[in-house]
C-alpha cells in the first residue's frame, strides 16, 4: 500500500469515527431532552391530580362520581390503552429485527387501539354533557374534565405523531433517525399508559367505590 493510500485510509477511518461519535452524541442528546420533557409532563399531571384531590369532593349539590361514571365502559377503554402499549412493544421488536412491514402493521394496530380509546372518551364526555354534568356544574366536574381531558389531548397528539412517524418510515425506512423517533414515541405512549392507570384508580375506581 502506498503512502497516499495509507493516508486516505486513515482519513476515512477518522471521518468514520467522527461521524459515529456525532451520531451517538446526537442520539444521547435527543433521548435526554425527551426525558426532560416527560419530567415536565409529570409535573403537569401531578398538579392536575393534586387539584382533583382537593376539589374532587366538591359536588355543589350535584351528581357524584358514583352517579355519573359507567365503570364497565371505562374498563373497556382502559384495556384499549393497555393493549396499545403491548402492540407498540411488538412494533419495537420488529424494528430491532429490521422488519419494516411487521413494524408498520403493529403500529397500525396501536393507532387503532388509541383511536378506540379516544372514541370511548368522547362518548363518555358527550353522555355526561347531555346529563348536565358540564365543567361549570361543580368544582368536582371542573377538575375531572381538566385531568381526563388533558390526558385525552396527549393521546390525540400521540396518534397524530404515530401517523407522521409511519409516513417517515414509509419514505425513509428504518434509519437511525427513525429509530430514535420510534423510541421517543414509545416512551411517550407508555408514559400515557401509566398516567391513565393513575386516572382510572384515583378518579374512576375510587369515585365509584367511595
Amino acid at each position: 500500500m502506498s503512502t497516499e493510500q495509507s493516508a486516505d485510509a486513515v482519513e476515512f477511518y477518522v471521518r468514520s469515527e467522527q461521524h459515529d461519535g456525532e451520531e451517538h452524541h446526537h442520539e444521547t442528546g435527543t433521548m435526554l431532552g425527551f426525558w426532560v420533557y416527560l419530567m415536565s409532563d409529570c409535573l403537569i399531571f401531578g398538579s392536575l391530580f393534586a387539584v382533583y384531590a382537593v376539589l374532587g369532593q366538591n359536588y355543589a349539590a350535584g351528581p357524584s362520581p358514583a352517579d355519573l361514571f359507567e365503570i364497565e365502559m371505562i374498563l373497556v377503554s382502559t384495556f384499549m390503552l393497555l393493549f396499545s402499549s403491548i402492540t407498540y412493544g411488538f412494533s419495537v421488536l420488529r424494528m430491532e429485527k429490521g422488519d419494516l412491514k411487521g413494524m408498520q402493521l403493529w403500529l397500525i394496530v396501536t393507532g387503532l387501539f388509541g383511536l378506540a380509546f379516544l372514541g370511548l372518551e368522547v362518548k363518555e364526555f358527550t353522555h355526561l354533557w347531555h346529563l348536565g354534568a358540564t365543567p361549570m356544574a361543580s368544582a368536582f366536574l371542573s377538575s375531572f374534565y381538566a385531568l381526563v381531558g388533558t390526558h385525552g389531548l396527549h393521546v390525540t397528539v400521540g396518534c397524530i405523531w404515530l401517523v407522521v412517524l409511519m409516513t417517515q418510515l414509509q419514505l425513509h425506512g428504518i434509519t437511525p433517525e427513525n429509530k430514535r423517533r420510534v423510541l421517543c414515541l414509545s416512551m411517550f405512549w407508555h408514559f400515557l399508559d401509566l398516567i391513565w392507570i393513575g386516572v382510572f384508580s384515583f378518579v374512576y375506581l375510587a369515585g365509584v367505590l367511595v
